[in-house]
């Protein structure tokens, strides 16, 4: 695994009696797609504030691209918040073109990458139109554009693709993509796992400040026990590895089909195994495999506020 850009180091914060980020330790790779998980209020936003030293840690360590959070750093990082704010009397082009000077680019070189956003995410009709008069999806748009226009090291966005319709949230999973096959790190942060599962390479899954998983999407749905429909003729509940099997209803020919859990760690080829090596009659069998939605309500339970 490459040098880790991003570290959170038994991180915790408190503000008063309670108690937003409990013990958090993760490391994110340099390069990719990670995402950081969690329902409404788990403590997403404080941890990627404390990233960025607008919060400080109650306790523990953190470590951005080898060092403190300081900054020193912020040519180096692109930030899309979750509360929005720009300067409403500026135009599109001024207000990006003036964040990319804040981040050390020279005039001609923002004017041409603010341009180039420009036209990526479809607002060249409105270049020179004032940030107060656009919609809130397009102002969300120029807040995304000041955060990649110097194509940052390490890109942190917190709920980006929130107010969008799903033709802009496509444009933004590209434009994700793209950045990390640049080079850049992009942590985003998001309660809708969709997003999660056609970006991520790694993630972190949080619930009430508390990390309960760090790792790939594959490990993750590898904590659900395996699933799969099996249409046969009888019931497949003595079958080797089988934990459950519920009938679902009959198919045409006598056949019936069974919703079937298997014990953690089994298999779902040694079951075909099995129903051939036991002569067991089978015409159906579909391995289903659990999104992470299921992995998250399997790990946290169903009062998170996620998407699936």
């Amino acid at each position: 695994m490459s040098a880790s850009i991003l570290v959170l180091d038994h991180v915790t914060k408190r503000f008063g009696d309670f108690t937003a980020v409990d013990g958090l330790s993760f490391a994110v790779p340099e390069g990719g797609v990670f995402g950081f998980l969690g329902g409404n209020g788990a403590g997403k936003t404080t941890s990627l504030r404390m990233t960025l030293d607008i919060i400080r840690p109650t306790s523990g360590r953190i470590e951005v691209m080898g060092g403190p959070p300081a900054r020193e750093n912020a040519a180096e990082i692109g930030f899309l918040p979750e509360e929005r704010g720009l300067y409403r009397l500026m135009t599109v082009l001024d207000t990006i073109v003036y964040f990319a000077r804040l981040k050390r680019m020279d005039r001609g070189a923002a004017r041409k990458a603010a341009g180039e956003l420009i036209e990526r995410l479809g607002l060249a009709d409105r270049a020179r139109t004032p940030v107060g008069k656009l919609s809130k999806g397009l102002a969300q748009k120029v807040q995304l554009a000041t955060a990649l226009v110097n194509s940052p090291r390490l890109i942190l966005l917190d709920e980006p693709f929130s107010g969008l319709d799903p033709v802009n949230q496509g444009v933004l999973e590209d434009l994700i993509r793209e950045m990390a096959s640049r080079g850049s790190t992009v942590v985003f942060s998001t309660h809708v796992m969709q997003h999660a599962e056609r970006l991520c390479d790694r993630l972190v899954l949080l619930a009430r400040g508390r990390k309960v998983f760090e790792g790939t999407q594959e490990a993750a749905r590898a904590s659900l026990p395996a699933r799969l429909t099996l249409v046969g003729r009888a019931d497949p509940s003595g079958l080797p590895g089988v934990a459950s099997a519920f009938a679902l209803g009959p198919v045409e020919g006598g056949w019936t089909r069974f919703d079937v859990a298997l014990q953690p760690a089994a298999n779902p080829g040694d079951l075909l195994e099995a129903c051939t090596a036991r002569s067991f009659p089978l015409r159906g069998f579909d391995i289903h495999h659990p999104g992470l939605h299921e992995v998250f309500i399997h790990l946290v339970g169903a009062d998170q506020e996620i998407v699936g």
